[in-house]
């Protein structure tokens, strides 16, 4: 099946009225990535080298977006809604090109498996003319069933034209299909339009195939792999299932998750083995976790990079650009963004670290701020290797500390800090003796005669 060419048809036209969302509906996103990128992502996997997108509803921003994930696709306009063959037909251009597999697919879908589509993609390999997809839901009703005879499927019959028995049977059509190239427009241009909607339906070129004498046979995918999002709570159902099924992955592959459940993954999330994740931790797109690294609970880590053995939270937030080198430190409450945190480094509490280098074996204190940005542009901060900042110190950027610069705790930085030299910059403190009593006795007289004054009021 190498040899075997494939065209996977995406049908993404739909308004998706029940989202009740002026987002084009396969646009909402599982783990971070849009359902219809999922789709695109399995196609592929499963040997598609052509993608055709169908569009509709918001077609530029549909267009904008897919530039991303799938930027060699091709998108047709279905201009008229008027059935999923009418749509599949969108895309002639793309079909006539003459490859072997098509795989016509929804954009809804998002749990679909490679290895479903390259079942269906066997089959036809092996001589089928087209391969239905189907699958057993806990509920069959409102499901078009599959009607199968001597291993070959002979219909799909919508639940309102089945007969008692055939209400009785539990396997259901999940819309998906792949169709061998070489028949596939001339099936798709025999579906008519003549029932009561006058639309053009996909599921028609099973019987027109069967009376042509050609082989139709179905495959079965799981019901959660088949199931498709048609308002919120369905999209929250599969991240659900998305979620689980990669946090399982993780765990086998030696990824110690103390409370899994509470543990959110990213589309692209790359974790290493040894790695403990304590609970309630989210990792947003773009994130690679090397092995040995601790993520302590309710930490936030989007777009950052964490070598081997560094220790990260609780209650961190890690920004995009942020670059943990091995056995560095981010602790409690801090954040950092577009910086790099050198080997051995540590950024303990309460401290903002941006737009900036912090040297192998740094430490810096409590309550220090790299102030970036000045409203208008951001601005580097250098902190050389072995150097100490003190607590509540703001580095005013641009501005650079050297190897082993020692900063005494309040100061605010704004010129360079040579090699192992001492920076303060803060006012000098001045004692007066007994001047804090006489303060306490005004505060507290002023006090009370305010609180007479009230009084007398009412």
């Amino acid at each position: 099946m190498n040899q075997r060419t494939c065209l996977s048809v995406i049908l993404a036209a739909g308004e998706g009225t029940r989202m009740k969302s002026a987002l084009p509906k396969v646009l909402h996103q599982i783990a971070g990535l849009p359902m219809v990128a999922h789709v695109v992502k399995a196609a592929e996997a499963a040997g598609a080298s052509g993608v055709a997108l169908v569009i509709g509803h918001g077609a530029d921003e549909m267009r904008k977006t897919a530039a991303k994930f799938a930027p060699e696709a091709e998108t047709f306009v279905q201009e008229k809604r008027l059935g999923t063959a009418h749509a599949v037909i969108a895309a002639r251009a793309a079909i006539s090109k003459g490859y072997d597999d098509v795989l016509v697919m929804f954009g809804d879908t998002p749990l679909i498996d490679a290895d479903t589509l390259t079942v269906a993609r066997l089959r036809l390999a092996e001589g089928a003319a087209v391969v239905v997809i189907g699958f057993r839901p806990p509920n069959p009703t409102g499901y078009g069933r599959l009607i199968e005879k001597g291993g070959k499927l002979i219909a799909i019959r919508e639940e309102k034209d089945c007969s008692e028995e055939e209400r009785k049977i539990g396997f259901c059509n999940a819309g998906m299909m792949a169709v061998a190239g070489a028949h596939a427009l001339k099936l798709l241009d025999a579906v008519g339009n003549k029932n009561a909607k006058g639309e053009y339906y996909l599921t028609d070129i099973v019987e027109i195939a069967g009376a042509q004498g050609l082989d139709v046979v179905a495959t079965e995918a799981s019901f959660e792999n088949a199931l498709g999002i048609n308002n919120r709570a369905e999209l929250a159902q599969a991240e659900a299932i998305w979620q689980q099924r990669r946090r399982h992955e993780a765990m086998l592959s030696g990824v110690t998750l103390i409370a899994p459940e509470t543990v959110y993954f990213s589309h692209d999330t790359e974790i290493g083995a040894d790695t403990i994740v304590e609970p309630n931790v989210w990792f947003g797109p773009g994130v690679m976790v090397a092995s040995g690294a601790k993520i302590h609970a309710f930490s936030h880590i989007e777009g950052a990079t964490i070598a081997s053995n560094c220790d990260v939270g609780p209650f961190a937030r890690l920004r995009p650009g942020a670059d943990l080198r091995n056995k560095a430190k981010v602790g409690n409450f801090c954040e950092v963004k577009q910086a790099v945190i050198e080997e051995g480094a540590k950024v303990n509490h309460l401290t903002y670290i941006g737009d900036a280098r912090v040297g192998a074996g740094a430490n810096i204190g409590a309550g220090t701020i790299t102030c970036n940005y000045d409203g208008y542009s951001k601005f580097f901060t250098d902190i050389g290797e072995g150097a100490f900042i003190g607590s509540n110190s703001s580095l005013v950027a641009p501005v650079t500390i050297g190897n082993g610069g020692y900063i005494a705790s309040g100061s605010v930085i704004t010129e360079t800090v040579p090699d192992d030299a001492l920076a303060f910059g803060r006012a000098r403190q001045k004692t007066i003796p007994g001047k804090g009593k006489e303060l306490r006795e005004r505060f507290a007289s002023a006090a009370a005669a305010k609180k007479k004054a009230a009084g007398a009021d009412h």
